[in-house]
């Protein structure tokens, strides 16, 4: 390697961009003077480039291509979001026209029928979703003076989530409708007929028992019964379906896996009156959960 004095490099240091500018002259009176000498000049750099252009071109295009899919999956997930607020809108509005629907037809049955009043409620936050004694339930925390008392319907924005337990001065807990201890008595919207909801400990209660003759059908919605008192009737729970073993499950309409408000209905003054029971019904009985579903343990 040859080492040049600082001088030297000075001094080519200074004549570096009077050389370029005037080799660029030259170049242009080239091509003026010879046409034909320019085209083969770019044509042999064209060729001596065109590897190298080549060897770059896929690399560049999957970067490209990467940089369109992150853009495209950002948009995705703001198209998503967006399907999900409005299927959630939409979830919401079936749910009130339907209870409309079959108001409406309670209306045309029985023109002299007055509602009865509307319920207290209690809003709550969800502070805790497991411990105390039971598997599935929650824990809400209530502000003093409050007017909890234990029986409470606790629901969200969709349907019936469970039962209050137990009430304390600043906390509250509620038995979900999938924990094995629930029990609720259910009407089926579809047949009428009337059938027990238990929980199983799983994401999915079953049901069990129904008349004879009047098996649950699959898509049907199941709502609360007034048949013994504990509830009353009309408020949504789910919908039926049936799994691999042909056991009648339900899907809850409340969003049990993301509660963070609740509220907590009285029904006690609100005058509830129990339905008769379809008169000449034999009631058919089903298999324990443990039979049904082998994981409701």
């Amino acid at each position: 390697m040859i080492r040049l004095s600082i001088p030297v490099r000075q001094a080519l240091e200074k004549l570096s961009l009077p050389v370029l500018i005037a080799a660029a002259f030259g170049l242009m009176l080239i091509g003026k003077a010879d046409a034909v000498l320019a085209v083969e000049v770019r044509v042999a750099l064209a060729d001596m480039l065109s590897p190298i252009y080549s060897a770059m071109a896929q690399p560049l295009a999957q970067v490209r291509s990467v940089g369109a899919d992150m853009v495209q999956i950002w948009d995705i997930r703001a198209e998503n979001a967006r399907l999900r607020a409005e299927n959630e809108k939409l979830r919401r509005w079936q749910t009130a026209a339907l209870a409309l629907e079959a108001q409406n037809e309670e209306f045309k049955a029985e023109l002299n029928w007055m509602p009865p009043a509307a319920p207290a409620f209690t809003t709550a936050p969800v502070v805790a979703d497991s411990g105390g004694i039971y598997a599935r339930s929650v824990l809400l925390a209530v502000t003093p003076p409050h007017q909890v008392v234990k029986g409470e319907i606790a629901m969200d924005e969709r349907g019936v989530v469970g039962r209050v337990t137990e009430v304390g001065d600043r906390s509250a807990r509620v038995l979900l409708i999938t924990d094995i201890n629930s029990r609720i008595p259910v009407i089926l919207e579809s047949s009428g007929g009337h059938a027990i909801m238990e929980g199983t400990n799983e994401a999915l209660p079953v049901l069990r028992y129904w008349p004879e003759g009047q098996a649950p059908v699959d898509g049907e919605r199941v709502m609360t019964s007034a048949s013994i008192g504990a509830f009353p009737a009309g408020l949504p729970l789910g919908t039926v379906h049936y799994n691999a073993d042909h056991v009648p499950q339900v899907y809850p309409v409340a969003d049990l896996n993301h509660l963070s408000m609740v509220r907590l209905f009285n029904y006690d003054d609100t005058g509830v009156d129990a339905p008769e029971a379809p008169p000449g019904r034999k009631l058919m009985q089903r298999p324990p959960p443990s039979t049904l579903n082998p994981r409701a343990r």
